[in-house]
């Protein structure tokens, strides 16, 4: 305890006048601090392996934050910061990217325009109270591929999805049908989305109106009316798609489902879940 004592406090005084006063050898303090840092060393060793197995297992995605949140689950009493310096020093990181924009909203035309129902009020006390929808492109070897997807709020799950070669409205409808069938949701449950035709067209109005679900709008020309489904979108990019070179679409589509699927909904840590994945969330709720 003295030793631990006078280690905590070298920075504030003198190392040989707190042994003198507190009645020990700066040389046995200096040993001790030896066995520790060595004790130190084996357990980062230690540490370092299992973080090195998380990250892989994420496809090397997660940062420190989540490989901090895995490790807690997993009982590890860790600290953040140890966790941060030591991929830091292993040059382990999550991964990241610039987002590449491409227009996908179409909003010029005569459909009725739903109001905003949600105000950006992104919560939802259970699933299938709130969901949100929105497209976005896949860069590939023969042409882009058009995926359509919706999230639940509560659980941040994808519910719904589809891939197309067009921007048809059809591809809105296939995630929402999508949807509907996985979920079987009770009527009263919200959907947003921005104005685009895909979403304001007949045929999507009518597989609302016959599930019993009310849509809601966007602002026009206002992402941030929609900001959760930016987000996994941008989510999507970075993790997966930026670091991939997809020669067909074919390939995209396969590798989509895999990180949707086998990734995203089944084990991904969310942080506006508490590091929980949306696969825990429905379980949590059921």
């Amino acid at each position: 305890m003295i030793f631990r004592f006078v280690d905590e406090h070298r920075g504030t005084w003198p190392v040989r006048t707190m042994c003198r006063v507190l009645g020990v050898s700066p040389s046995g303090y200096y040993a001790w601090r030896m066995r520790l840092e060595s004790l130190r060393s084996r357990e980062n060793r230690r540490l370092l392996a299992e973080i090195r197995d998380i990250h892989a297992d994420s496809g090397g995605v997660y940062g420190s934050p989540r490989i901090h949140a895995m490790l807690r689950s997993l009982g590890r009493a860790i600290g953040r910061n140890r966790v941060a310096r030591l991929m830091r020093a292993s040059g382990l990181r999550g991964l990241a990217a610039l987002p590449r924009r491409v227009r996908t909203t179409d909003s010029r035309h005569s459909y009725p325009i739903a109001p905003n129902r949600i105000g950006r009020a992104f919560t939802a006390s259970a699933p299938n109270q709130v969901w949100l929808a929105d497209l976005t492109y896949i860069p590939t070897g023969e042409g882009w591929l058009y995926l359509a997807a919706l999230i639940d709020m509560h659980t941040r799950k994808v519910v719904g999805w589809a891939m197309r070669e067009t921007l048809h409205a059809g591809i809105a409808v296939e995630a929402l049908r999508m949807a509907i069938e996985r979920q079987r949701p009770p009527p009263g449950l919200i959907q947003h989305s921005d104005r685009g035709v895909q979403y304001a067209a007949d045929a999507y109005r009518q597989t609302l109106a016959v599930a019993g679900i009310t849509p809601s709008m966007s602002r026009r020309g206002n992402c941030l009316d929609n900001a959760p489904m930016e987000s996994f979108f941008h989510t999507l990019k970075v993790e997966r798609v930026y670091h991939r070179v997809y020669a067909t679409r074919d390939e995209a589509r396969r590798d989509l489902f895999g990180y949707i699927e086998g990734f995203y909904n089944s084990r991904r840590l969310h942080s506006a879940l508490g590091y929980r994945s949306p696969a825990d969330m429905e379980r949590m709720a059921a």
